[in-house]
């Protein structure tokens, strides 16, 4: 921004909290222009732009706004939202930032023996937008929040999804100690959160009954369950009957409670497993109303499909909002921190991880499936891989999705489809 520009700019900083946001506008000379507190809501975010308009329009050197807040949960969305469309806001061209909390926290112990209170807190926001430190791009708007919403939505079912799952095979190594311990060739069962295998764990009350059954039995039973797909049901039986005989014998007091609470838990992840396909839908009728052109260009990259493809694009918006790759990177927080001093330079750096969580989590998953998919990726990955001795899978897999963040930007920016050609990655 031309000096000019800062010289007719509004600053102001928004300490934002559940209840209330605190405001402190300044100019370029640091003069506090205004200081109060407004309730978050509506009422409270129409007379925070009514102050800052009859500010603005009693004041003939000042004719531009940037607000700043701190990203802090969800609590600044609306506000975020609201002034960054307010029509009464319009003339005078409002940026609103939110900024990672790290940044505003480094940037406050540069003042000396400065106090912790919510009336600080944004003067130091005004003032680290007063400066010049705002690097990140203005806020979106509401254009990539629903499907944003969605994806998070989805990782935080998938996240309860696979903790279901792990907490459950305690109680059937506990019920079925074979079962849950036997190497792929040996299990009767290919998925063990599956119809068949959730009716021998809940149908049966101890191994007992499952080794003394007569084979036919069992054969018919599996068969009725997995809907006749066994391509040899005698041989899953026989390997099934082997590991109950294998297994350790209970005290009968436990195995009803273990029984009803393995049952309990298939059912949380059936509830779960149905809500991931709903989401999926709402993701993908959500997916239509946004650029055809930048999910197409994500979708045609190997290894990546429609749940990678709109998370990375809920959470990076427009590809217009970064000038280069790096600056992409950055705001995933897959950059490392240089440690060098004089002629020093540690060869072990630490990975920042600053930016948005969300984004890093799809951007690393995403690229361990297109390294499965694109030799050269795998190439990367086994090279980075050897490089070490320590951390070899996250340190290659962190380092190939900065490598996949190149590949994203030049599809975006470039407008293009995959190829195995060279596709521009600048």
């Amino acid at each position: 921004m031309k000096k000019a520009d800062l010289l007719s700019t509004l600053f102001v900083g928004i300490d934002v909290s559940s209840r209330e946001n605190v405001v402190c506008a300044l100019d370029y000379e640091s003069q506090k222009l205004l200081r109060f507190s407004v309730p978050n809501n509506q009422p409270g975010a129409v007379e925070m732009a009514k102050k800052f308009h009859a500010l603005l329009y009693g004041n003939r050197e000042l004719n531009k706004l940037i607000v700043a807040l701190e990203s802090t949960s969800f609590y600044g969305i609306h506000i975020a939202n609201y002034l960054s469309s307010c029509e009464l806001l319009m003339p005078f061209s409002p940026h609103v930032y939110c900024l990672n909390p790290k940044m505003i926290a480094n940037y406050k112990r540069s003042f000396i023996d400065l106090g912790k209170n919510d009336d600080i807190d944004a003067f130091v926001i005004a003032d680290f937008a007063r400066v010049g430190r705002i690097q990140s791009s203005p806020w979106r708007g509401s254009q990539f929040l629903a499907l944003q919403r969605l994806t998070r939505h989805r990782l935080h079912i998938a996240d309860f999804l696979t903790r279901e799952k792990t907490y459950m095979l305690s109680n059937i190594f506990l019920k079925f100690s074979e079962l849950s311990i036997l190497h792929e060739d040996k299990q009767p069962f290919s998925n063990k959160y599956g119809a068949t295998a959730s009716s021998v764990l809940t149908d049966f009350l101890s191994t007992e009954d499952i080794a003394n059954m007569p084979m036919e039995v069992l054969v018919d039973h599996i068969c009725h369950k997995g809907k006749n797909r066994f391509v040899d049901p005698k041989h899953t039986v026989s390997l099934l009957q082997q590991a109950a005989r294998n297994s350790y014998r209970l005290d009968k007091c436990l195995y009803e409670p273990l029984t009803i609470s393995i049952a309990s838990s298939f059912n949380l992840i059936s509830a779960y497993e149905a809500e991931m396909k709903a989401i999926n839908k709402a993701i993908a009728k959500t997916l239509l109303g946004l650029d055809p052109n930048a999910y197409q260009s994500l979708l045609s990259i190997p290894g990546v499909g429609p749940v990678y493809t709109a998370g990375i694009l809920a959470e990076i918006g427009s590809i217009d909002a970064f000038k280069s790759q790096d600056a992409l990177a950055k705001y995933a927080g897959l950059v490392w921190r240089e440690n060098q001093s004089g002629n020093f330079k540690a060869d072990d750096t630490i990975l920042s991880k600053a930016g948005n969580s969300y984004l890093r989590y799809y951007l690393i998953e995403a690229a361990s499936h297109v390294k499965n998919h694109i030799p050269e990726y795998a190439a990367f990955y086994q090279k980075k891989y050897d490089e070490v001795k320590t951390h070899q899978h996250k340190r290659a897999l962190a380092l190939t999705a900065r490598k996949f963040i190149r590949l994203i930007f030049g599809l975006l920016a470039n407008h293009q489809l995959y190829s195995s050609s060279r596709v521009s990655q600048s």
